[in-house]
């Protein structure tokens, strides 16, 4: 015989908008080559000098000079805050709204960074516009997360 008790409906997971996955898969991209990018210069600097003095003459690049007076202290520096923006954007990968604050946090710190190792009076334009429409843009849905 059937059961006729009513039975509850099964709990469905909040679905993960669009627009969250599309943002953290280019944080991903975005932050995951910043990371490696940042270890390796950090782990290679005197190679990284070399070939960069050698590309500067041939290219004439401004500003160019200013990246080969930085310290290696400051590539693992800004790798370690492209791991935590990293961390962050998993975080709100799985809906959690920590992570938009943890990632909130270390784009203003990488934003900072530069300003304190290579003794800028300003931020970086396109750094603060990027970080600052990715912050918005994530903040958007932060209703989906707890």
């Amino acid at each position: 015989m059937e059961d006729l008790s009513p039975q509850s409906p099964p709990e469905s997971k909040p679905q993960r908008p669009t627009l969250l996955t599309v943002l953290c898969i280019l944080t991903f991209i975005g932050s995951g080559m910043n990371l490696f990018s940042g270890l390796v210069i950090a782990g290679f600097y005197d190679v990284f000098v070399q070939i960069a003095q050698e590309f500067a003459e041939k290219f004439k690049l401004p500003g160019i000079d200013l990246l080969l007076e930085t310290k290696p202290v400051y590539f693992l520096v800004t790798a370690v805050f492209n791991a935590g923006s990293l961390a962050g954007a998993i975080l709100m990968l799985y809906l959690k709204k920590t992570g938009f604050h943890v990632y909130t946090i270390f784009q203003i710190l990488l934003i900072l960074a530069p300003m304190y190792f290579m003794h800028l009076a300003n931020p970086d334009l396109p750094s603060l516009l990027f970080s600052g429409l990715f912050i918005l843009l994530y903040s958007l849905n932060l209703k989906f997360m707890s």
